[in-house]
C-alpha cells in the first residue's frame, strides 16, 4: 500500500518536460543510476524538480486572482457569472475534502492540486540532493550549484504546503521507497517543518556558486540566494503565528531570523524600487495615476507593471524572484470589463479602500474596531482624522490607492471597444476609440457603473488597476508582468511585525517608515504602545500588500486555532453611489449581495488534505491527519 504524498512514480520524474531553466528531459526509460551518471541526464532531471512552480497572480482557473479575491480585498464578477468555478464556490460555502474549489477544480498553469504536485516535487528533490554528491556532473561548480538549487526548491514546495494546509507534515529527508511500508510514517509539528525549511535554505546560503540574483535570461526561472532569505523570512513568520505556534512563543526567534535575512538581501544589493524609470508612460498626461501626475503613485504603479530584468544591475532590485509565466491580457480578463466587453474580474472592496490612509498619514477607521456593525455598512472614524470627508471619500489619500484602484471619477486612457450611451453623464457622446474615458460607478451608469451580475461592470464600486498598465487595451497589447513571488518590501514588513511582537519597538516602527517613506506617507508616531503598534504594522501589511496574495494567508494566520474570519470575510461591502441631477454624487454603502459568504467558518482556515488522501493515510497510519472541520 502507498501514500499518494509519496508516489511519484519513476516516469513522471524522468518525463518532466522542458522549461527555460533547464532544457533536456531524460526519456523515462533509463535507471536512476543511468541518470546520475550523465552530465546532461542530471541536469534534465533538477528541471523536473522546477515543473510544478506555480504561475499565481491572474493564473488561477478561468483568469482569476485566487486568494485575492477569496478574501476580504476583493469580489470576483465571476462568482455570479460563472458561479461553478472557484470564486462562486468558496462565497457559497461548497466545498469538502472530497471537493475543494481552491485545489480540485483545475491546477492551471501550476495553481491547484497542491498535494500531489508539491509532494511529487518534494520527492524529486529528495532524490536529487541524495544523489547528486556522486553523480556524474561536469564541473564542481554545476554540481555545487544544482545541489543548492534542489535544496531551495524543496524548502519553497513544503513552504507552500505549510501555507495551504497549514498542518505538520512528514520530513522528507531520504526519499521514501514506493513499495516500503508506510504506517510508521509521522508528521513533524509545523515549527519542526518550519526549522526543515530553513535547514534547506541554510544549505543553499552556504553555497557560494549559488548566486544571488540571476543576471542573463538565459537563465530566466532559476532560483537564488535570495529567494531562500525571502522563504526562511516568511515561514519563521507563519510558525510565529497564533494559527499555528501551538501556544509557543517563537517571536523573538522570528526577529532574529528576519533581522538577519533583510541584512543579508542589503548587504547583496536589494533595495526598494525608488524612481520612476519610465516617465513617458507613468508621468504622461495620459497617465492619469493619481491627482495632478501623483508622482509617488506613478512610482508604485510602475513597479507591478514591469518586468524584473535579469542584470548584474537591474532598474529593479526590489524583487527577489519573479514567475516565469506571463499574466495575460490584464485589461480584458482583470481590469475594466467595458474596455473590451469581457470581464472585470478582481473588484477592490470598500474595506481595501477604507484601509487607505489620507496624506496626513492618519487611518480612516479606527483600527481596533474598524466597524460597528457586522455587516460593515456602520464606519467607525477615526474621530481624530479631520481631513477624511465621507462625502469627497477620494480625495486626499495615500498614493498606493491612486496607483491601485479605479474609483469614481478616475479616468483612464485606452481603446474603448463602444460607443456611448446618453445615459453616460460623463462621456456621452463619445465613438468607439482610443479615447480618455471618465470611469463612473454609481448605480444606473451603463458601461462601468455598479451592478449585481453583469461580468463587465463593477460589483463593488471600484475596478483594479495595480498591475494594470496605464494605456492598455487592445491597440496596445500591453500584458501583465511576471508574477513577483518574492520583494524586498514585503521582507521589510515580516520584520517589522516579528520586531514588533518581539518588543523591538523602535526597529519596527522605522521599517514600517521605510516602507511609508517610499510612496511620501508620513512616519508612524514612535510613541505607540507595543499593542497600537501591532495593529499599525498589520496594517501597513495590508496596505503595501494588496493584492499580492498575501492577505488571505494573513487572516488567517492571526486568527486563533479555534477563532473564525467572520470580523474580515463574512460580509464584503460595496460603494452604493447615486448621481445626483446636478451632477454631484452621494456616497453611501451596501453588502455586495443579500446573503454573507460561507467562506468565513472555523474550518475554512485551512484547505482540506483530500479526502482520499485522508482516508489512505488512516487506513495506513492509524492516524486522523485531516483539518479541523472537514
Amino acid at each position: 500500500m502507498k501514500l499518494k504524498i509519496l508516489s511519484l512514480l519513476l516516469m513522471a520524474a524522468c518525463l518532466a518536460s522542458c522549461n527555460k531553466a533547464l532544457d533536456m528531459a531524460p526519456d523515462g526509460k533509463l535507471s536512476m543510476d543511468e541518470i546520475f551518471a550523465d552530465n546532461d541526464k542530471v541536469a534534465a532531471f533538477l528541471n523536473s524538480c522546477y515543473t510544478n512552480m506555480p504561475a499565481k497572480g491572474t493564473r488561477y482557473f478561468f483568469w482569476s486572482r485566487g486568494p485575492v479575491v477569496w478574501s476580504d480585498e476583493a469580489w470576483d464578477t465571476d462568482a455570479e457569472a460563472e458561479s461553478w468555478i472557484m470564486a462562486g464556490r468558496m462565497y457559497n460555502g461548497d466545498a469538502s475534502a472530497g471537493n475543494h474549489p481552491i485545489v480540485n477544480i483545475s491546477a492551471d498553469a501550476g495553481n491547484g492540486d497542491y498535494w500531489a504536485r508539491y509532494w511529487s516535487a518534494i520527492r524529486n528533490c529528495t532524490i536529487f540532493i541524495n544523489r547528486i554528491d556522486d553523480a556524474t556532473v561536469n564541473s564542481a561548480e554545476d554540481k555545487n550549484r544544482w545541489k543548492a538549487e534542489a535544496h531551495l526548491l524543496r524548502a519553497y514546495y513544503y513552504s507552500e504546503l505549510l501555507k495551504w494546509y497549514g498542518c505538520g507534515l512528514p520530513i522528507m529527508r531520504e526519499p521514501f521507497d514506493l513499495n516500503g511500508d508506510f504506517s510508521g510514517v509521522t508528521r513533524g509539528s509545523y515549527y519542526e517543518v518550519v526549522k526543515f525549511i530553513m535547514e534547506d535554505c541554510d544549505a543553499a546560503l552556504a553555497t557560494e556558486e549559488l548566486p544571488w540574483r540571476i543576471t542573463t535570461d538565459a537563465e530566466a526561472g532559476r532560483v537564488n540566494r535570495a529567494m531562500a532569505e525571502a522563504i526562511k523570512s516568511k515561514m519563521i513568520l507563519f510558525a510565529a503565528s497564533p494559527l499555528y505556534n501551538e501556544g509557543q512563543d517563537y517571536w523573538q526567534e522570528a526577529y532574529e531570523v528576519n533581522k538577519t535575512s533583510l541584512a543579508n538581501l542589503r548587504a547583496n544589493g536589494y533595495a526598494l524600487y525608488n524612481q520612476v524609470n519610465f516617465p513617458q508612460t507613468y508621468l504622461s498626461d495620459v497617465a492619469f495615476i493619481g491627482p495632478d501626475k501623483n508622482e509617488k503613485a506613478a512610482l508604485y504603479n510602475e513597479y507591478f507593471n514591469q518586468n524584473m530584468a535579469y542584470s548584474a544591475n537591474p532598474v529593479d532590485r526590489e524583487t527577489i524572484y519573479q514567475s516565469r509565466d506571463g499574466q495575460g491580457n490584464i485589461w480584458n480578463i482583470d481590469g475594466i470589463g467595458a474596455q473590451d466587453g469581457y470581464k472585470s474580474g478582481t473588484c477592490p472592496s470598500q474595506e481595501i479602500v477604507d484601509a487607505y490612509e489620507t496624506i496626513n498619514g492618519m487611518t480612516v477607521l479606527n483600527l481596533a474596531d474598524p466597524y460597528l456593525d457586522e455587516k460593515h455598512l456602520q464606519p467607525n472614524y477615526n474621530t481624530a482624522n479631520a481631513l477624511y470627508d465621507p462625502n469627497d471619500p477620494y480625495a486626499n489619500r495615500d498614493p498606493r490607492f491612486y496607483a491601485s484602484i479605479y474609483y469614481n471619477g478616475s479616468k483612464r486612457k485606452a481603446f474603448w471597444n463602444f460607443a456611448e450611451s446618453e445615459e453616460s453623464y460623463e462621456n456621452y457622446p463619445a465613438p468607439i476609440g482610443n479615447r480618455t474615458r471618465v470611469i463612473a460607478t454609481y448605480v444606473g451608469e451603463p458601461q462601468t457603473g455598479l451592478h449585481e451580475t453583469t461580468r463587465k461592470a463593477t460589483r463593488t464600486g471600484y475596478f483594479q488597476r495595480k498591475f494594470l498598465h496605464p494605456n492598455s487595451g487592445s491597440d496596445n497589447p500591453v500584458g501583465g508582468a511576471n508574477w513577483k513571488l518574492f520583494r524586498l518590501g514585503e521582507v521589510i514588513l515580516n520584520f517589522a511585525e516579528a520586531a514588533a511582537e518581539a518588543g523591538h519597538l523602535d526597529e519596527a516602527a522605522a521599517a514600517v517608515n521605510e516602507i511609508r517613506a517610499r510612496v511620501g506617507m508620513p512616519a508612524i508616531p514612535l510613541s505607540l504602545t507595543q499593542e497600537e503598534l501591532i495593529l499599525r504594522v498589520r496594517h501597513e501589511r495590508r496596505v503595501e500588500l494588496a493584492f499580492e496574495e498575501n492577505r488571505y494567508f494573513d487572516v488567517r494566520r492571526w486568527s486563533s486555532p479555534e477563532g473564525d474570519l467572520s470580523e474580515t470575510d463574512k460580509w464584503i461591502t460595496a460603494a452604493l453611489i447615486t448621481r445626483n441631477s446636478d451632477g454631484t454624487y452621494t456616497y453611501d454603502r451596501k453588502t455586495v449581495r443579500e446573503v454573507e459568504r460561507r467562506c468565513y467558518t472555523n474550518k475554512f482556515l485551512k484547505v482540506p488534505i483530500p479526502l482520499n488522501e485522508a482516508n489512505r493515510i488512516l487506513s495506513i497510519t492509524g492516524e486522523n491527519w485531516q483539518n479541523p472541520g472537514w
